[in-house]
């Protein structure tokens, strides 16, 4: 039964790579944050994230989800706060000075609760977590037990996608010191950023035009 358990749960890792690491609105706004403004400067964002992320995958978990997106105009406000809060950062991004130039303000870096923001109301994440919490079994175990396994299996896949996109785009920030070379990566950074929010909205509407 351990054995089987072990497989399950690796199972459930090996399908939630690709789901969450794939570029969507909160790993690419965590690599173009680290990117435009610093890994230090980026890591209250990170945080944020993680956190928002995390409480979605509580509410697919408990069942919060259903009661919400079954409230009148629920999903069609939580993905218009996605995406006004993502036009706001795509500005930040595409505005930032390029690292070497000058300083980045404080006030121009996003912070925890724009991360937390972001995560809550990202479409991606809600379809993400849905998919893995009912295609997922881990034998053996009640399903109290098993939700909890699966939510700390999931949590810990939410620290390390984004951290290593948050990396990534620290790494990429090495080598983007020249004036121009640097504006344009910002600049290309907000268009994936508004594209990819876009797509994940395009498909929650989708999905709620055609039920």
């Amino acid at each position: 039964m351990q054995t089987t358990a072990i497989g399950d749960g690796l199972a459930l890792l090996a399908a939630a790579l690709p789901l969450m690491g794939s570029p969507g609105p909160a790993v690419l706004s965590c690599a173009a944050t680290a990117s435009a403004f610093g890994i230090r400067a980026a890591l209250p964002y990170y945080f944020g994230i993680v956190a928002g992320t995390a409480t979605v995958l509580l509410m697919i978990a408990t069942g919060v989800t259903g009661l919400v997106l079954a409230l009148p105009l629920a999903a069609p406000v939580l993905a218009g706060l996605g995406l006004c809060y993502m036009l706001y950062l795509a500005y930040r991004i595409a505005t930032a000075p390029v690292l070497g130039e000058k300083p980045a303000q404080d006030a121009q870096r996003p912070g925890w609760k724009g991360g937390y923001l972001l995560a809550v109301a990202n479409p991606k994440a809600f379809t993400v977590f849905g998919a893995l919490f009912a295609g997922a079994h881990i034998a053996g175990f009640a399903p109290v037990p098993e939700a909890g396994i699966k939510i700390a299996l999931l949590t810990g896949m939410i620290f390390a996608v984004n951290l290593i996109w948050l990396l990534a785009g620290a790494a990429l920030a090495r080598f983007l010191r020249h004036p121009r070379l640097g504006r344009a990566i910002n600049i290309g950074f907000a268009l994936l950023l508004l594209l990819s929010v876009g797509s994940a909205v395009w498909d929650m509407v989708w999905a709620a035009v055609t039920k």
